[in-house]
């Protein structure tokens, strides 16, 4: 197990490029399941999910290849060929520590009439049923039983059909999961109050690269046409987001100059308004997103996340540590998880004041931060730890960065780049 040890208060100078979407990555790896044909993944970020993925698509009997080695070059690609797919299961020992387990449950109902999936696993944020899934996919003909922490499932004799469905509240693997088993459904599929997130686009335009038949991208009704086939195809992976807004948030936090080069930046609005709110100089040019140091403090600004376009959860625990030495008051709302303030009480340690009240955290920003032992709690908190010790006094450790390697790619040795004093040790 690794740990962070950060020296607070260096400037940043130069540029870092955004890998690929975790969260685009995910799902894409799951349609492999629905083509006999060979699916080709660019820009592939190098993640503890993506190969954790990669190990159960293999497991399956599928045929995958990460991040091959071309010439001597590691290449940021995935080679997914399940053509020779036997096992229609996602065990518990494969999956536990990942989220996106159940992306696979649409996929496999979808091209092979069954599946046993391991109900899924991922950081501890809050409660994340696959309810919604469950249901949207029982309208469209599946059954479901449960036993032992599997949901066991089986489509109907000749097949999914299309189905009306309309999500009670929007959830973005929901969407994707019932998205990707209508692509082989009989029939028309309408999904209303669908996801609009990027990623979700991503996989989309994935899947009609396939042959899939899909109206409405960008907007919250998809409708699908079923076909009987899907071909392989190649698709190179959005740039991620939520990597681009932490290195972002770093900058500003930090100072000096940086440059985030291959930036998202549509996808991007909601969080970039934020930040020219509280006062950081941005200039954007093309894809790249450049940050400058401003001679005036940081402002408070109050943020309330929401589904996309609004401002996303996962950009809220490091927005926060922005705010922890902002001037006045910021009140940050989150409207997603319930359980997704597990770093206030690290960033306290750090000496920001911040009080929860209900799903509401108050943030007043202090003049400085101190440095102090940290435990990382999830993904996105162990980011929002590391950008806070960036600029606090003295010597922090990060403790439990397992949480960090999930989601991001190498974002210890993008900061180090950058100028952070930052390095990775092994914690004993």
């Amino acid at each position: 197990m690794d740990k962070l040890i950060i020296e607070g208060g260096s400037p940043l100078f130069g540029e870092a490029l955004v890998s690929g979407a975790k969260n685009a990555a995910l799902p894409l790896m799951a349609a492999s399941i629905l083509s006999d044909e060979p699916l080709k993944l660019d820009n592939i970020p190098k993640l503890g999910d993506l190969i954790t993925m990669g190990r159960l698509l293999d497991y399956m009997g599928g045929k995958v290849t990460l991040y091959p080695q071309i010439d001597g070059q590691l290449h940021e690609q995935a080679h997914l060929d399940m053509s020779s797919l036997k096992l229609p299961e996602a065990p518990h020992e494969l999956v536990k520590t990942m989220r996106a387990s159940a992306l696979v449950l649409g996929p496999l109902l979808a091209r092979h009439g069954r599946a046993r999936v391991s109900l899924p696993g991922g950081c501890a944020i809050g409660v994340r049923p696959i309810d919604l899934h469950l249901k949207a996919l029982s309208q469209m003909g599946a059954t479901f039983d449960l036993s032992q922490g599997d949901v066991i499932a089986r489509a109907p004799v000749g097949g999914l059909k299309g189905a009306k469905i309309n999500f009670e509240t929007v959830t973005v693997t929901g969407t994707e999961n019932v998205m990707m088993a209508a692509v082989l459904a009989k029939g028309r599929t309408i999904i209303s109050n669908a996801a609009r997130e990027p990623e979700v686009t991503d996989t989309a335009k994935a899947l009609i690269s396939m042959g899939a038949k899909i109206k409405g991208l960008e907007t919250d009704e998809l409708i699908i046409e079923g076909t009987e086939y899907l071909s392989g195809a190649n698709h190179t992976v959005m740039p991620d987001r939520v990597e681009a807004a932490t290195l972002i948030i770093a900058c500003a936090l930090a100072g000096g100059r940086c440059s985030i080069v291959g930036a998202p930046v549509g996808a991007l609005a909601a969080v970039i308004d934020k930040l020219i709110d509280s006062g950081v100089n941005i200039s954007i040019l093309g894809q790249t997103i450049t940050i400058e140091s401003s001679q005036e403090p940081l402002k408070a600004v109050n943020v309330t996340t929401s589904p996309y376009p609004g401002f996303p959860t996962d950009a809220q625990a490091q927005f926060m540590a922005l705010m922890t030495v902002a001037r006045g008051a910021s009140i940050i709302t989150e409207t997603i998880f319930e359980n997704r303030f597990m770093h206030v009480s690290e960033l306290r340690r750090l000496g920001a004041d911040i009080a929860l009240e209900g799903r509401s955290a108050v943030v007043n920003g202090v003049l400085k931060l101190s440095a102090a032992p940290l435990t990382a709690s999830d993904l996105r908190a162990s980011a929002s730890l590391i950008l806070a010790a960036l600029v606090a006094r003295g010597q922090s450790v990060v403790h439990r960065v397992y949480h960090l390697d999930r989601g991001y790619d190498r974002l210890d040795e993008k900061l180090r780049r950058l100028g952070a004093k930052i390095e990775r040790v092994k914690d004993r």
